[in-house]
């Protein structure tokens, strides 16, 4: 797995699907992206919140792949970092072939751990029509692909910024492949 860089980082302080873009964002050990709606030591998203507001957020930080967006701009699609609600947008690593704990050095300081596949939703063919079906498919083997990037959570606190450099550590073997969270 090669190093990245981190090209946006975005936050919103109020429900909304997307997020607007910042010049920073700050991590907080435990707790996600200061500012966040999605922030906190338990679940925030709605529909985890209604299941039962106690699990622990194992979703504090979003990222995605900037290659997404070239993928489904071949396919027709408009979407621009932040749209899809992601809180760092990154070039340069393969984000769903990172195994369950692996940890990103995100800049100087921060460090998040990766929990999971983010499990993409029908808001997202609200934002473009169609784009549901360009986000999560199905392999040769008929298995789910789930293309809308990964969740994390924050070991270590520290200021994000476009241009930051992003190191990717695994865990030690036998890795375990993403699944939703």
């Amino acid at each position: 797995m090669g190093d990245g860089t981190v090209t946006t980082v975005s936050s919103n302080g109020t429900y909304s699907f997307s997020k607007p873009n910042r010049a920073s964002i700050t991590l907080l050990a435990g707790l996600g992206v200061e500012g966040d709606v999605h922030a906190g030591v338990t679940v925030k998203h709605r529909s985890r919140v209604a299941q039962d507001p106690t699990q622990p957020n194992l979703r504090q930080v979003h990222l995605i792949q900037s290659e997404l967006f070239d993928e489904v701009a071949e396919a027709g699609f408009q979407v621009a970092p932040g749209d899809l609600g992601e809180n760092v947008t990154t070039r340069g690593i393969d984000l769903l072939a990172l195994p369950t704990g692996t940890l990103l050095r995100l800049g100087a300081e921060a460090v998040v751990e990766v929990t999971g596949l983010r499990n993409p939703c029908a808001q997202i063919d609200d934002f473009s029509h169609g784009l549901l079906k360009q986000v999560v498919g199905r392999d040769a083997d008929g298995e789910i692909v789930r293309k809308a990037g990964i969740m994390g959570i924050v070991l270590a606190g520290g200021e994000v910024r476009p241009g930051d450099p992003v190191v990717v550590e695994l865990p030690a073997e036998p890795h375990r492949p993403l699944d939703r969270v």
